[in-house]
C-alpha cells in the first residue's frame, strides 16, 4: 500500500511539473537578457501556481503564525528548522516572493526536480567538503547582495519530527556576509507529510510560525558568534510541540 501511495504521489508532483513548463522558457529568457527583478517575479509566481496545485491535491492545511512578520519582497534569508521534504513545499507556498534554497547535493540527482530547484534561485552544498561548502556559502551571500533570497536549514539535515539538532554556525555566513536580514521560522508537523510513515499522506497540518526578523548588518561580533545559538532557542520555542527530546 505504501509503495502504491507513493508512486501516486510521486506521479502526480512530476506531472504538476510537466504542467509549469511555460515558466522554464519565461525564467531562463529573463534571466538570459539580465531583466532580473522581472525574472524574481515570474519564479514567485510559478512557486506559488505549483504549490498550490499540491497543496489542493494532497489537501495539506498550511497555518501560518504571525504571517506580519513574513516581508512582501526581498532579499531575505530565512532560516528554519527542517522536518520533512515537505518544508520546501510548505515554504514556497506562503512565501510571497522569490526564494530558492540552499540544497543538499543529493537532490541534484532527481530528474527534473532538481532542475527546478536550481532554476528558482537555488544553490547545491556538498556536505562534508569544507572548501566547497564555503565556496555555495559565499556565492550564496552574493546571490543575496543581487537582489535573490534563500532558505537555509542549519541543522544539515532533516529532523523527521525528532529533536532539533545543534545549528552549525557556518551556515549563518550566507547572511552575515551579505549583511542580510534574517526572517526566523519553526516549522511543525510536516514529517507528518511522508517520514513519519514512510509514504505520502494526505490531510496533514504544518504549522508555520514566522519570528522577528533579525537585522545581521546591526550585530556586532559577539552577536554574529552567538546568532546560531540564539535563532536555535527562538526556533524551538514552537518547533518541538509534542516532541520531548528537544
Amino acid at each position: 500500500m505504501k509503495l502504491i501511495k507513493n508512486i501516486l504521489g510521486l506521479g502526480y508532483i512530476a506531472y504538476t511539473l510537466m504542467t509549469i513548463r511555460k515558466y522554464k522558457i519565461k525564467i531562463e529568457r529573463l534571466r538570459s537578457e539580465g531583466r532580473h527583478e522581472e525574472e524574481r517575479e515570474a519564479i514567485a509566481e510559478v512557486c506559488h501556481l505549483w504549490t498550490g496545485k499540491l497543496v489542493r491535491h494532497f489537501r495539506t492545511n498550511i497555518e501560518v503564525i504571525n504571517p506580519q512578520n513574513l516581508p512582501e519582497k526581498g532579499p531575505v534569508v530565512y532560516v528554519s528548522n527542517h522536518q520533512s521534504y515537505a518544508d520546501i513545499l510548505a515554504l514556497l507556498h506562503v512565501i510571497k516572493h522569490q526564494t530558492g534554497f540552499i540544497a543538499k547535493d543529493e537532490l541534484a540527482g532527481i530528474p527534473v526536480f532538481s532542475k527546478w530547484i536550481k532554476r528558482i534561485g537555488s544553490l547545491f552544498i556538498l556536505r562534508g567538503d569544507v572548501r566547497e561548502s564555503l565556496k555555495t556559502i559565499s556565492e550564496g551571500a552574493d546571490m543575496i547582495k543581487d537582489g535573490y533570497s534563500l532558505v537555509i536549514f542549519p541543522e544539515g539535515t532533516r529532523s523527521r519530527g525528532g529533536a532539533i539538532a545543534e545549528f552549525k554556525p557556518g551556515s549563518l555566513k550566507l547572511a552575515t556576509k551579505a549583511k542580510a536580514t534574517i526572517v526566523p521560522l519553526s516549522i511543525d508537523g510536516s514529517y507528518r507529510m511522508y517520514e513519519e510513515t514512510g509514504s505520502i499522506n494526505k490531510d496533514v497540518t504544518i504549522r508555520i510560525t514566522v519570528h522577528e526578523p533579525v537585522d545581521t548588518a546591526l550585530l556586532d561580533r559577539k552577536e554574529q558568534a552567538e546568532l546560531a545559538q540564539r535563532l536555535e532557542e527562538t526556533i524551538k520555542t514552537t518547533a518541538c510541540q509534542g516532541v520531548p527530546e528537544c
